[in-house]
């Protein structure tokens, strides 16, 4: 999992800061919130994921907060021609067949990086409306033995960033309702379709 991307190409990077921070700033979005040290390597629930404007939100983002992300992504959209370009955006082909190891692989992946790594997990795993987050992130998180971030984009506020960083307790029931309260009054592009 771990390939040479964007974030790690020196001369782009900083341009795309630069601009990244311009942008954001340019459209009255603030950025919030920094990556504690002992997150480098972390899961980020990226939420609420309810337009395809999330993206370019998340990677301008990342950029500005000197992320390292990578994010995964369902195969289709790594085909040609545009397959490189994904994953030199940090992107991760995922075969949605095989879901249960692909828990196991992240963990592994992330155990495996020599230096920083942000997996971007959307909970919801679809831009549409869903009552039931998917609790891979957790497991993921749980198995690498690393913290989750809570990283959000309110289209609400204009306000993108990080949140506090969540340690796993092991009680999953417990630990849902206190991360879902955090994304509670954050709001999506398409507000309707989120639900914390």
């Amino acid at each position: 999992m771990h390939h040479h991307t964007i974030f790690d190409t020196p001369v782009v990077n900083s341009l795309l800061r630069g601009l990244s921070i311009a942008i954001l700033k340019g459209t009255g979005w603030k950025i919030e919130g920094t990556l504690p040290p002992h997150a480098a390597k972390s899961v980020l629930i990226a939420a609420p994921h309810t337009s395809n404007w999330d993206l370019p939100y998340t990677l301008m983002l990342a950029f500005a907060l000197r992320l390292r992300v990578y994010w995964m992504g369902k195969q289709s959209l790594f085909r040609r021609p545009f397959g490189g370009l994904m994953r030199w955006l940090g992107g991760v082909p995922v075969n949605r067949g095989q879901a249960g190891n692909l828990v196991a692989t992240s963990a592994q992946a992330m155990r495996d990086a020599d230096g920083p790594m942000q997996l971007i997990i959307p909970p919801e795993g679809t831009r549409g409306r869903t009552r039931h987050w998917k609790t891979g992130f957790y497991f993921i998180a749980q198995q690498a033995g690393v913290p989750i971030m809570l990283a959000f984009v309110d289209y609400g506020r204009k306000v993108g960033g990080l949140g506090p960083a969540f340690e796993p307790t092991g009680d999953i029931a417990q630990d849902m309702v206190r991360i879902k309260a955090f994304y509670a009054p954050i709001q999506g592009k398409n507000a309707a379709q989120f639900e914390a």
